[in-house]
C-alpha cells in the first residue's frame, strides 16, 4: 500500500510541475485552478500520510524556515560585467571590433532585464545551489529562496553538471496585484525583488510571485551542446527554463538599431522591466579567443537606453495628507532631465523609508524613474557636510492634531481635516467611482470652503441658490453640475464600493466583492474568513473592509447618502451563458473606439463573464484595438493573439447583448 502511495505521489509531483511550467513559464495554463489545486491538496494529504516529500515536490515552493543568516558562495568562475553603449556609434564600433577578429559574425540581441542577477546550479538533474553575484567573485546563498519562485525548475532534463546566469525579476502586473494585499506599498519593482530574494524568511519571497529569466550558460559537463547563443537559448527552453521573450539575430548595425528603436517605443509599457538590449557574439569558442578586459568580456555589450536613474540634490520633504489619512512624503529635488522629462519632485514611501535609507536634506541622492512613470528616491549617494536630518512630524501639516503611527505609516485620526476630507470628496466623485460630471479638485475645495460640502451626503443637497453665489458659476454651469449629481444617484455596486474610500479596496477589489456578495448589506455583513476567500484580498485589505463597516461614523454617512436619494443597485445573479465567446476570456482594450466608451466596452465584457486586462501576454486570449492601438496592438500580433476592431466586437456580442 504504502509502495502505491508514493507512486502516486511521484505522479502527482510530476504531472503538478508540468502544469506549473505551462503555467508560469510557458504562460499557457493547460488545466484550470480548481483542478490543479484539487491534486495538490491530494500531494498534501499523502505527504503527510508517508512523511515523504520529494525534492521536487511543488509544495516545496511556500518556503521553510527563517535563516539566520546568508552563507557566503565563491562562484566556479568570475562574474563580469557587460560594457555599455547608449549611441549607435558605439554599437557599431563594438561590431566593427568583433569583426576585425571573426568576420561576418552573427550576434544575438535579447533583453537587458533590471532587477537581480541569480547563479544556478544543477547536478544530476536537480537544483543544488542559487547565488547572487555580489561582487562577481562573492555571492549569497540564496537557494531556499530562489526554490519558491514557481517559474524556476527544481529538476531538469539534463542531467550533467550545469551552471547557469538569469535575472530575478517581478513583473508590474505581480508587483501591482501583491500591493494590493499589503499597507506598506512597493514602488519599484527591482527593489521589490532584491527585498524579496535577499529576505532571510523564504516565505516572505514566496509572496511576491518573482520569476528568474535565464539567458546565459556559464558552465556546462557537455559544451558541445552549446556551441553558439542560439543552442544554448534553445538548450535552456527545453529544459523548462524561462526565457526572455525577445531574442534575434543579426550580422549588421542597421538590423540592430530597427530592433532598438522598436523596442525604445514601447519599452515603457512592458510588462516587466528593462533597461537596454544585450548584444553577444553568437559564437561561444569564437568568445573564447576574442576573451576579456579586466573588466568586461570583448564579445558582448549593453546598449542602454535613456538612463532612467541621475542623482539630484535632496532640498526639501514635504508631507500630504491622503484620503485615508496617511501623511505621507514627498521629496523636492533640484530639477534633473530624467528618462524625457523634468523632474523635481520625487516619491519616499513612508518615514522608515527615509530612515532605512539614510537621506538627509542637501544631500546628493539616486533618483529614478519607475518604468518610466514614477520618479524615486532609491537612497544617498553623498552626504554633504551641510545635511540636515529629516524630522518625523508629529503634527498634521494641515490641521495640526496629534499624528498616530501605524507600522511603517502615519496616520492623521482628526475627523474633521479639511485636506484628508477634500481628498476623500475627490475620490468620491471620480470617473470609476460615482462619476459626477462637471467636479474636478479645484470645484471640490471651493464647495468644501464655501458651501460646507463636508461629507458625501453634503453634495447631494447642494441646490441652484448655494452655487450661484460662487464665483465663475453661471445657469449652464450650475445646471450641469445638478445634472451630473442627480444622475449619479443610482450607482453600481462595485462603483460605490469604490468611492468609499476603503483602504486598500480599489476597482479591482470593488468588483470583486460586488460579484461574490450581491448587496453591500451582504459585504457589511461578512465574516473576515469570508472576504479572505476572495482572490487578492489577503488579511490587511479584509481587515480594513471589516474595520470600515463597523465603524459607526462610515454607516451613519452611508444612512445618511440613502436618506438623499442615493440607491445602490443590487449587484445583477450571474446568469451568463457560458457558450457565449467572452466566457472566461481575457481580454485587452487598445486604442480608441468608435462607438464605445472604455468603460462601457469593459461592462459589456465583464458582463458576459469575460475580463478586461492591462497588459498583453501569452495568456490574453483576445485584443479589442481602436483607433491609434500602440504596443499592445504590436504585441499581440507578435504573440498571434487573436484581434478584433469594433464592429467585429459588435457581431460577436450580438447573440447576448440586448
Amino acid at each position: 500500500m504504502e509502495k502505491e502511495t508514493l507512486k502516486r505521489q511521484e505522479e502527482l509531483t510530476k504531472l503538478l510541475n508540468e502544469y506549473a511550467y505551462h503555467y508560469y513559464v510557458l504562460e499557457k495554463p493547460i488545466v484550470a485552478d480548481y483542478d490543479y489545486d484539487v491534486l495538490y491538496d491530494e500531494l498534501i494529504k499523502l505527504e503527510e500520510e508517508t512523511g515523504v516529500i520529494l525534492e521536487d515536490s511543488p509544495t516545496q515552493r511556500v518556503g521553510g524556515d527563517i535563516l539566520k543568516g546568508f552563507e557566503k558562495v565563491t562562484h566556479e568562475t568570475k562574474l563580469y560585467s557587460l560594457n555599455k553603449c547608449n549611441n549607435i556609434s558605439g554599437l557599431s564600433k563594438f561590431l566593427d571590433d568583433v569583426n576585425t577578429f571573426y568576420p561576418n559574425s552573427k550576434f544575438t540581441v535579447e533583453y537587458k532585464f533590471d532587477g537581480l542577477r541569480i547563479i544556478a546550479k544543477y547536478k544530476n538533474g536537480k537544483l543544488v545551489q542559487a547565488a547572487t553575484r555580489g561582487n562577481g567573485i562573492v555571492g549569497e546563498n540564496v537557494t531556499e529562496q530562489v526554490k519558491t519562485i514557481k517559474s524556476v525548475p527544481l529538476t531538469i532534463n539534463y542531467k550533467g553538471a550545469l551552471t547557469i546566469a538569469g535575472e530575478g525579476v517581478i513583473t508590474i502586473a505581480n508587483l501591482e496585484k501583491y500591493n494590493r494585499t499589503t499597507q506598506d506599498k512597493l514602488k519599484n519593482a527591482r527593489n521589490a525583488v532584491a527585498g524579496a530574494i535577499r529576505n532571510l524568511d523564504p516565505k516572505e519571497t514566496a509572496k511576491r510571485n518573482l520569476d528568474v529569466v535565464f539567458y546565459d550558460i556559464i558552465s556546462i559537463e557537455d559544451p558541445k551542446l552549446v556551441p553558439t547563443q542560439i543552442e544554448a537559448y534553445n538548450f535552456l527552453k527545453s529544459n523548462k527554463f524561462k526565457t526572455g521573450d525577445l531574442f534575434e539575430v543579426c550580422s549588421t548595425t542597421q538590423e540592430i538599431e530597427k530592433i532598438i528603436e522598436k523596442i525604445d517605443s514601447v519599452k515603457a509599457k512592458l510588462d516587466i522591466l528593462i533597461d537596454g538590449l544585450v548584444i553577444k557574439l553568437n559564437d561561444v569558442k569564437a568568445r573564447e579567443e576574442i576573451g576579456f578586459t579586466a573588466k568586461f568580456p570583448k564579445w558582448a555589450i549593453a546598449y542602454k537606453f535613456e538612463p532612467q536613474e541621475l542623482t539630484s540634490i535632496l532640498e526639501s520633504v514635504e508631507w500630504n495628507v491622503g484620503r485615508t489619512g496617511k501623511v505621507t512624503p514627498i521629496a523636492h529635488i533640484s530639477p534633473i532631465e530624467l528618462a524625457g522629462a523634468t523632474v523635481s519632485r520625487a516619491t519616499l514611501n513612508n518615514y522608515d523609508d527615509i530612515l532605512r535609507k539614510k537621506l538627509k536634506l542637501n544631500s546628493l541622492v539616486f533618483v529614478r524613474r519607475s518604468n518610466e512613470v514614477i520618479p524615486e528616491i532609491l537612497g544617498i549617494a553623498q552626504e554633504d557636510e551641510n545635511a540636515k536630518p529629516i524630522d518625523k512630524p508629529e503634527f498634521c501639516p494641515c490641521c495640526n492634531s496629534k499624528l498616530s503611527t501605524v507600522g511603517p505609516n502615519i496616520f492623521c485620526v482628526n475627523p474633521t481635516c479639511s485636506e484628508k476630507n477634500i481628498n476623500r470628496l475627490v475620490h468620491f466623485v471620480s470617473r470609476n467611482c460615482m462619476n459626477i460630471e462637471g467636479l474636478n479638485e479645484k470645484i471640490i475645495e471651493t464647495l468644501y470652503k464655501e458651501c460646507n460640502v463636508k461629507t458625501f451626503a453634503d453634495l447631494y443637497t447642494l441646490s441652484f441658490t448655494d452655487l450661484e453665489k460662487l464665483q465663475g458659476f453661471k445657469q449652464k454651469k450650475i445646471n450641469n453640475l445638478l445634472s451630473g449629481i442627480e444622475k449619479s444617484k443610482n450607482p453600481e455596486l462595485n462603483n460605490f464600493l469604490d468611492a468609499l474610500g476603503i483602504d486598500g479596496v480599489g476597482e479591482k477589489t470593488s468588483k470583486d466583492l460586488a460579484k461574490k456578495f450581491k448587496t453591500l448589506q451582504n459585504i457589511i455583513n461578512a465574516k473576515i474568513e469570508d472576504l479572505i476567500n476572495i482572490q487578492d484580498v489577503g488579511e490587511i485589505i479584509a481587515n480594513n473592509i471589516k474595520t470600515f463597516f463597523t465603524n459607526n461614523n462610515n454607516l451613519q454617512e452611508i444612512e445618511n447618502l440613502q436618506k438623499v436619494g442615493v440607491e445602490i443597485k443590487q449587484q445583477e445573479a450571474n446568469n451568463v451563458d457560458e457558450t457565449n465567446p467572452l466566457f472566461s476570456k481575457k481580454v485587452v482594450l487598445t486604442g480608441t473606439l468608435p462607438t464605445y466608451k472604455r468603460d462601457e466596452a469593459t461592462h459589456i465584457i465583464e458582463k458576459l463573464g469575460g475580463s478586461v486586462v492591462g497588459s498583453v501576454s501569452k495568456k490574453t486570449d483576445l485584443v479589442l484595438a481602436g483607433e491609434d492601438a500602440g504596443s499592445k496592438l504590436t504585441k499581440a500580433q507578435n504573440l498571434n493573439i487573436k484581434i478584433i476592431n469594433e464592429e467585429e466586437f459588435k457581431t460577436l456580442i450580438a447573440p447576448y447583448v440586448n
